[in-house]
């Protein structure tokens, strides 16, 4: 039996040379990649994990490759804030919320743009109801 190494939808080749992404480091690109695409599967109940990515319209692999170099983008850009565990914070009168905000979506547990997540929505792949 032989072990699947699980494959970012978006590979490094991809986030420089077509997103044209400048943001993550060279020696961290392909973590950040594979971590933005496994809240993807989350996002998205594992269904391009069931089918594969191959399995996708055209449109729906374009998107999602998309959708997983900005959050990557995104995850990189915050990743101090995320690893923190609270929620929000006070001191001598200066408070900071996180989770919900304008422009910040919590779905499932993964903050992420809003606008990045209504594209991810595009794929119809974020649907519950969807078998």
């Amino acid at each position: 039996m032989s072990d699947m190494v699980y494959e970012p939808y978006a590979d490094v080749a991809y986030y420089t040379d077509v997103y044209q992404g400048t943001i993550l480091p060279a020696d961290n690109i392909k973590r950040y990649l594979t971590q933005a695409s496994r809240h993807i599967d989350s996002l998205t109940y594992n269904r391009i994990v069931g089918q594969g990515i191959s399995g996708l319209t055209s449109f729906q692999r374009e998107l999602i490759q998309e959708v997983c170099c900005q959050q990557a983008d995104f995850e990189y850009q915050n990743r101090e804030i995320f690893d923190m565990i609270l929620s929000g914070y006070s001191i001598n009168g200066v408070s900071m919320q996180f989770g919900e905000s304008w422009n910040v979506t919590t779905q499932k547990g993964i903050p992420m743009r809003r606008d990045v997540y209504e594209q991810l929505s595009q794929t119809g792949l974020c649907c519950r109801l969807l078998r």
